[in-house]
């Protein structure tokens, strides 16, 4: 699977320090670019230089839901990867997006990404 995110810039919106190195890292070993790491979203900034995005569905305390329907509307492609995998507001919002469940598995994670990205079926 070494190369499935291949040339992507990848943002990572995840508030667990180690949790986000993991994920930061797994993508770099699948061949992504570059990885940006925002802990809080007050960190994204006008951040838009990415391919894809990996998206907890709380950071600190605060939803995403509404930066996660930004994403659909500029048509950046994006998971959501977190412990909240019983959402029935994520769910009913984004049909269709895919919900990697934490604790969750490097493969699974990394697939999803590239699913979102129609590097691979879903």
């Amino acid at each position: 699977m070494s190369g499935i995110l291949e040339g992507l810039n990848i943002l990572v919106l995840e508030d667990e320090l180690l949790i986000a190195m993991d994920v930061e890292q797994l993508c770099l070993d699948h061949g992504a670019s570059a990885v940006v790491v925002a802990r809080r979203l007050d960190e994204i900034g006008g951040e838009t230089d990415f391919h894809a995005a990996v998206v907890d569905v709380m950071l600190d305390g605060v939803s995403t839901l509404d930066f996660a329907e930004r994403l659909r509307d500029a048509g950046k492609p994006f998971i959501f990867a977190s412990g909240y995998t019983d959402n029935i507001e994520v769910a009913t919002r984004f049909p269709g997006v895919a919900m990697v469940g934490k604790p969750y598995s490097g493969n699974d994670l990394v697939e999803a990404v590239a699913a979102a990205c129609g590097r691979v079926a879903a």
